[in-house]
């Protein structure tokens, strides 16, 4: 059986995430370049990187059906934190984010052949106060090791989340308003299995 959509990406998350809403999927990942371009703010970045995540994922896939990109970006500042390199690393972006509120944007895409459509999730998040013990303590779960800004409000680095004002599914990397939003538009029967 033919899937309903490509998904342009390895993320567990994003996974578990579309099995929790019922879409038929097939995993298709794809690489691309994840530099910001001069004087790029984080919501195009993420768009950029969705769309593009997208447009490989469909050619990649030839599976005749609509691939799904997206992007998360954590950003401080208007600096883009990327993921930690290294324990010491993770110490130096948890301690900026610890008692900080800070932006995470996601960007989500939805391309076929001539069709490609984009939306953006804005959340504000507030971290409480984390000491040094607890980032070391966290740091040797390995949970943080693959996640911008050294936290993944899904697992154990969400104890640290004091106020989000958003979408908790933006923040885990697929916000899935904006995502149905895009099945709708290139007519993804999303709610086939309801």
């Amino acid at each position: 059986m033919k899937p309903w959509i490509v998904l342009a990406s390895q993320s567990p998350r994003r996974r578990e995430l579309l099995e929790r809403i019922g879409v038929d999927y097939r995993v298709t990942p794809v690489a691309v370049d994840e530099t910001p371009e001069p004087d790029e703010g984080a919501e195009m970045f993420v768009l950029r990187l969705a769309l593009e995540k997208a447009r490989r994922g469909y050619a990649a896939a030839a599976a005749g059906v609509p691939a799904l990109g997206a992007d998360t970006a954590v950003v401080l500042d208007e600096e883009i934190l990327g993921k930690p390199e290294d324990e010491a690393h993770a110490r130096r972006l948890l301690g900026r984010l610890s008692g900080a509120t800070h932006r995470v944007v996601t960007g989500v895409a939805l391309a076929d052949d001539d069709r490609a459509a984009t939306r953006l999730s804005v959340s504000h998040v507030t971290l409480r106060p984390i000491g040094a013990d607890e980032v070391r303590r966290y740091w040797a779960t390995g949970e943080p090791h693959d996640k911008a800004g050294a936290y993944a409000i899904q697992g154990r680095g969400g104890v640290f989340v004091e106020h989000l004002d958003g979408s908790y599914t933006g923040v885990m990397g697929l916000p899935l308003y904006e995502t149905t939003l895009l099945f709708d538009e290139l007519e993804v029967p999303w709610r086939a299995q309801w």
